[in-house]
């Protein structure tokens, strides 16, 4: 007996992704490799090479916004760490501080884009995925854990990994929600 099938599976998980690049699609950047299934490779598969083409060129704006965003974030991660470099074997503070401004800044602006205004398609992939995306650091983190569990300073590292989760939760779900109230009660 299989699984019922799941529709939404189909859907784009980005909703600046257009629906002709859906997974199942058949236009699929990546295709998959299964004869038959829209992969090219048996028979009745694939989609004419000119739409794939139009995809990726349609997309290239987006590419192009994601990277010009994820450096200006990068350096803005690195110009905090050359501000503020933590003691060796110290909490890594920066990192715990720099993941949670990112994570709060994206609960607000996730906010605005969603219920406030309709931004322009290349804003999300430009400040939520490139700057935040580049700003926020999750294998920062994984190192400092690393590091501090290294030089013998395992409690550290534990609270380092167990801490940074919950503060950028709480981050994001802390924004999220004032920036909601903040709309309500400018709305009324």
């Amino acid at each position: 007996m299989t699984a019922p099938r799941d529709d939404r599976a189909t859907e784009p998980v980005d909703p600046d992704l257009g629906p002709d690049l859906a997974p199942g699609s058949g236009s699929d950047l990546v295709p998959d490799l299964v004869p038959g299934t829209g992969s090219g490779l048996g028979p009745g598969g694939g989609a004419p090479a000119a739409r794939r083409r139009n995809a990726v060129r349609r997309e290239a704006p987006v590419v192009a916004a994601v990277a010009v965003g994820g450096a200006a974030g990068a350096a803005a991660r690195y110009g905090a760490a050359v501000l503020w470099p933590p003691a060796a074997g110290a909490f890594p503070w920066t990192t715990l501080l720099v993941n949670a401004v990112g994570c709060a800044v994206m609960g607000a602006f996730m906010v605005l884009v969603t219920d406030l205004w309709t931004p322009h398609r290349l804003v999300r992939p430009f400040f939520g995925t490139g700057v935040l995306g580049g700003f926020t650091t999750f294998s920062t983190y994984a190192v400092d854990v690393q590091r501090l569990i290294e030089d013998g300073r395992a409690v550290t590292g534990l609270g380092c990994l167990a801490l940074t989760p919950l503060i950028a939760l709480a981050a994001v779900w802390t924004a999220a929600a004032t920036a909601r109230r903040a709309l309500s009660r400018g709305r009324r």
